[in-house]
């Protein structure tokens, strides 16, 4: 997760600040590092995108990462104070090729891919919660091994 920070750096830099509450003393899972790497620099990217596309947006906006221990899981959370996904878009988001974006800023396959990643490959949870116009957060629970 770390290197996807820095990684992402150029992108978040001037449009938001970025919060990390990382636990210390998180039980192993068992992951492919590279392919979550992935899914928190997509996560990163389309956070860095709805704080853009908040058209009320005053200063910088804020990105938050934070990791903890729940019963069975690691408990990872991205959350910005972007634009948000309208409830009409809600059920489609981890469609594969369905983006809000304008076209040439996105693909729609970063919440697909990220989605596959977690669910079928790692063997667990994405989810997210959001409001139009205050922000989203997608909070991925990976089993312990």
């Amino acid at each position: 997760m770390r290197t996807a920070t820095i990684v992402s750096k150029n992108q978040w830099k001037y449009v938001a600040e970025l919060k990390v509450d990382c636990a210390t003393d998180l039980p192993r899972v068992l992951s492919n590092a590279t392919e979550l790497h992935q899914v928190v620099l997509n996560m990163m990217v389309n956070a860095v995108h709805a704080i853009e596309d908040k058209k009320d947006r005053r200063g910088l906006g804020q990105i938050t990462i934070a990791t903890r221990s729940v019963p069975g899981y690691i408990e990872l959370s991205i959350g910005d104070d972007g634009i948000g996904i309208a409830a009409e878009n809600k059920d489609r988001i981890f469609d594969l090729f369905y983006t809000t974006k304008i076209p040439g800023r996105g693909t729609g396959q970063g919440l697909s891919l990220a989605h596959t990643i977690i669910t079928k490959n790692h063997n667990g949870i994405i989810d997210f919660e959001s409001e139009f116009g205050v922000g989203t957060t997608f909070t991925i629970k990976l089993p312990i091994a």
